[in-house]
């Protein structure tokens, strides 16, 4: 092996606590809480307990699932980790990347904990770490050289790959061959599909979980795999030439709403006009979002499920208007079957922007213009998602998410233990703790 080949398998192999900045480290610790808040939450969907089904039918073994009890094998874990996570669409992401990583990161980390020897909290955030630099890495590489828009599980399955191969202590041979099966087998789904029918299938995640840690499986048992273009091809190889020195995982950002994040810059918008002034849905006659042609797509405008609601820019909006915080419960028809709420959704008008489209993924922007029944004419330009990189949400936001999100799935003791890894982050629970939030 020569060149970035090297590199990628020395990095996997070799990254040290010490070689990691602190405010990587940070972010990592803010990325686990976040993302077992979202997978907390998502244990109490449909898709979550079809996945769980399908893991402890299909995938026996010894290892318990969070937030259920029952017992799946690495395979099973990870993917139904993966599922339960992406049921309800409130983790982290990368803008570039237009996908998320930590989705299927920490499951198929928890996946491993049968390889791993006693490790402390830290040890465990720097794997998360490698898989999270070769993750994101790999989808900046496909973006930049396929053609389609492809889902996340495409290239977040390679990050699985190297985090099995680095706590099972695989030869550089066999990561470099793990990392050719994860990326051969990865789920390469056209991601607009799902945007435009959105169903359970959502950023495939689930199989790019499924994907990385099977190819660890075979790698260790000699099974090879072509090269993984996205990590060898010279076509990308500026992307893997700061691999050590800059770290990706600080370009991540956290979402404020549990929707996609397409949406989230029309909530801003109402969420803006709201605080200029009183608004009562009664008072609007129409509502005009101008935005990038992506959101744009997100057009159904009578979901009738969880997983359509959250690729619903109408309803988004429409939830908006009538409260003033989104929660995952409201993303449900049990909340958003109602007249009045159908009834503002039918006043959403979408309009697209080239200006917006030029900026997009970079930035996610739009304009909300609400029209009153009064005449006037309400207009807030340029909102834009919270909780970019570049202007996180803070600590504390993510932490008040958190035991939102998990309140119906753990108890009070177990959301203050697991918040203090980012909290108290030298007295903070120990790995072992951590593969079992809940059963």
């Amino acid at each position: 092996m020569s060149g970035h080949k090297v590199a990628i398998t020395e990095f996997i192999s070799g990254c040290a606590l010490a070689d990691i900045p602190p405010d990587a480290l940070h972010m990592a610790r803010r990325c686990v809480v976040d993302t077992l808040g979202v997978w907390a939450a998502g244990s109490r969907t449909r898709p979550s307990l079809i996945a769980r089904n399908h893991a402890a039918r299909r995938y026996a073994g010894s290892l318990q699932m969070p937030f259920d009890g029952r017992t799946t094998n690495p395979v099973g874990l990870a993917f139904a980790g993966a599922a339960t996570i992406d049921a309800v669409d409130g983790h982290d992401g990368h803008q570039s990347c237009k996908g998320h990583a930590s989705v299927a990161l920490l499951p198929s980390l928890l996946a491993e904990q049968d390889a791993l020897p006693a490790r402390d909290m830290e040890d465990l955030l720097v794997d998360f770490i490698v898989g999270s630099e070769i993750a994101l890495r790999a989808g900046l590489a496909l973006h930049a050289s396929a053609p389609d828009y492809h889902s996340s599980g495409a290239w977040n399955a390679l990050g699985c790959a190297a985090i099995g191969a680095r706590c099972r202590q695989l030869s550089a041979e066999q990561t470099w061959h793990a990392l050719g099966i994860a990326e051969y087998y990865g789920p390469r789904a056209q991601m607009m599909r799902c945007i435009d029918h959105p169903t359970m299938v959502k950023d495939s995640s689930a199989w790019g979980a499924l994907a990385g840690v099977s190819a660890v499986d075979l790698a260790e048992d000699g099974f090879t795999g072509a090269p993984a273009l996205t990590c060898s091809s010279v076509d990308v190889s500026d992307i893997w030439d700061d691999l050590g020195s800059r770290w990706r995982i600080l370009e991540t950002n956290f979402k404020a709403y549990p929707v996609c994040r397409w949406a989230h810059p029309a909530i801003e918008g109402i969420r803006a006009l709201k605080a200029r002034q009183s608004i009562s849905a009664a008072e609007i006659k129409s509502i005009e979002v101008a935005t990038f042609n992506e959101a744009m797509r997100l057009s159904t405008p009578r979901p009738i499920d969880g997983d359509a609601a959250q690729y619903s820019l109408p309803l988004c909006v429409a939830l908006a208007v009538h409260e003033d915080v989104l929660t995952p419960d409201m993303l449900l028809p049990a909340f958003f079957d109602q007249p009045t709420i159908w009834a503002t959704v039918d006043q959403v008008q979408l309009k697209e922007k080239s200006d917006y489209n030029a900026v997009f993924p970079t930035e996610r922007l739009c304009d909300v213009t609400l029209h009153m029944s009064d005449g006037q004419i309400l207009v807030c330009t340029g909102a834009e998602a919270r909780g970019n990189f570049d202007a996180p949400l803070s600590d504390a936001e993510l932490v008040e998410k958190f035991h939102l999100y998990a309140a119906s799935a753990l108890t009070k003791e177990q959301r203050d233990r697991t918040v203090e890894i980012l909290t108290k982050p030298g007295h903070s629970i120990g790995a072992k703790a951590l593969f079992d939030p809940a059963t």
